[in-house]
């Protein structure tokens, strides 16, 4: 079956294209929100090929495809013009997410932060090359070349507050040029040029903090998120004659402001204390976050609470230039997800499980985990608890030798370069992580065994065991 026939497919057993309300997708989801969950149907929809998995959750019907995920959401936007991505967007004010406030804020968290990873990805990667280039002196620290490619990573996280106006605007339906333009009045140099970051200045006899916005994080969620209504409230009252001139003047009145009075430092008060928050634990228990995010990672991307992540993990690389929030933990879970599957690979005695387990454990050590996830690991259930071992372990290794990430991206072999620093042990301490995680997971795997599926594995899943 091709991407074609398989996106067909999709929208059929989820209750045809009247049933769905917006479709957008990450690395690896199609990610729906449709009008009535009844007509889906989850089993059908798990057994269409190139269909690894089927999740609800945060009020979505997520269909899991793998790395072919954008041929397929292009099939479908292809069939259905009016889910275009200026359209498909579902306003959270007035429609709010089934399943409460919970599912709501890590909705609304993955809508506004999950657009601009390429960004964070993009910048991190070029930082890698150049610390790689620089560790084996192929280029010079005072040269053009290092010196371009330097600011270029550097804007990835300097104009941060402009893209995530962007991506906030989509969420929360206003217009996205007018919050783009509330972000670039926070990144102006003349405003940063009035004083030093906390500096006070009066303006009209009101008090304006200096803040410095470059590469801030919470407040232009904030300001964008306000914007909203004080919009909203401008498009019901202004006289229709007018409202073209008028709206854009009286949003900017309002929301300047409030954002340089009140949004801006609370957000950037906000942001600091999820920073420090983040040293003072560090400080404390360097292992806790490692070991935890290594353990447990699998469960939190299958609940979707990894999201909940997000702000403090871009927050960290954008404030101090590195992260330990995510990756150093995430690494190892990950290399325990392609070390169990590989493990699978070797015992199973189902041909194509053979070799879905191979592709999937490939794809894991490289960073791509959710192929291996629901299409191998969570499906068998028993190598979980040797993931959640090894990952753990490899983690709490990596905690305690202070393994950091210095810029966003994958977690995964092919994303080591983010490992490379200053001090040449980060990257090792990085890899001897990843050989625990791997070591400790395959041998657990081994000696647990798991319920393999069955040759003659029929349209449910019928299972015969494996000895351990």
């Amino acid at each position: 079956m091709n991407t074609r026939e398989t996106a067909l497919c999709i929208l059929r057993e989820i209750g045809g294209k009247d049933n769905i309300k917006s479709l957008t997708h990450c690395v690896t989801r199609l990610r729906f929100s449709l009008n009535s969950f009844a007509p889906a149907s989850e089993a059908r929809v798990k057994q269409i090929p190139g269909v690894l998995g089927v999740v609800r959750q945060g009020g979505q019907f997520q269909v899991i495809i793998g790395q072919s995920v954008e041929v397929v959401y292009n099939e479908i936007i292809n069939d259905i013009p009016d889910l275009s991505p200026s359209a498909q967007e579902v306003d959270h004010r007035r429609n709010p997410t089934q399943g409460g406030i919970i599912n709501k804020a890590l909705d609304t968290i993955a809508g506004i932060f999950t657009p601009i990873m390429p960004v964070v990805a993009g910048s991190g990667m070029i930082k890698a090359l150049l610390s790689i280039l620089v560790l084996a002196k192929l280029i010079d620290l005072d040269g053009r070349t290092y010196y371009f490619l330097n600011f270029i990573a550097d804007a990835g996280y300097y104009f941060l507050p402009i893209y995530l106006a962007a991506s906030a605007a989509r969420k929360f339906r206003c217009n996205m040029y007018m919050a783009m333009f509330l972000g670039g009045i926070l990144l102006h140099p003349s405003f940063s040029a009035l004083g030093k970051s906390g500096d006070f200045i009066s303006v009209l006899n009101l008090p304006v903090r200096v803040v410095t916005y470059s590469s801030s994080v919470i407040p232009i969620v904030m300001i964008v998120f306000t914007y909203s209504f004080v919009e909203q409230f401008l498009e019901k009252r202004l006289p229709s004659a007018i409202k073209f001139i008028a709206k854009p003047l009286c949003s900017l009145m309002i929301m300047a402001p409030l954002s340089f009075l009140v949004l801006g430092p609370l957000g950037s008060f906000l942001g600091d204390v999820i920073v420090g928050g983040l040293l003072a634990i560090q400080q404390i228990a360097p292992w806790i976050l490692p070991m935890v995010i290594g353990a447990f990672m699998p469960f939190l991307v299958m609940t979707g609470m990894h999201y909940s992540l997000l702000p403090a993990y871009v927050s960290s690389l954008s404030s101090l230039g590195y992260e330990t929030v995510i990756g150093p933990g995430n690494l190892p879970s990950n290399i325990a997800q392609g070390a169990a599957c590989l493990c699978v690979s070797l015992k199973s005695r189902n041909r194509e499980f053979k070799q879905l387990s191979i592709t999937s454990g490939i794809s894991a050590l490289l960073g791509i985990t959710e192929p291996a996830l629901f299409g191998v690991n969570l499906r068998l259930k028993k190598p979980l608890i040797a993931i959640a071992i090894g990952g753990g372990m490899g983690g709490l290794y990596a905690g305690i030798t202070g393994v950091m990430r210095f810029g966003g991206g994958g977690a995964g072999l092919a994303a080591l370069g983010l490992y490379v620093g200053e001090n040449p042990l980060n990257i090792l301490n990085a890899l001897v992580s990843c050989v625990i995680a791997f070591l400790v997971t395959f041998l657990l795997t081994w000696f647990i065994g798991f319920d393999d599926i069955s040759t003659e594995v029929s349209d449910e899943g019928s299972k015969t065991a494996v000895a351990s």
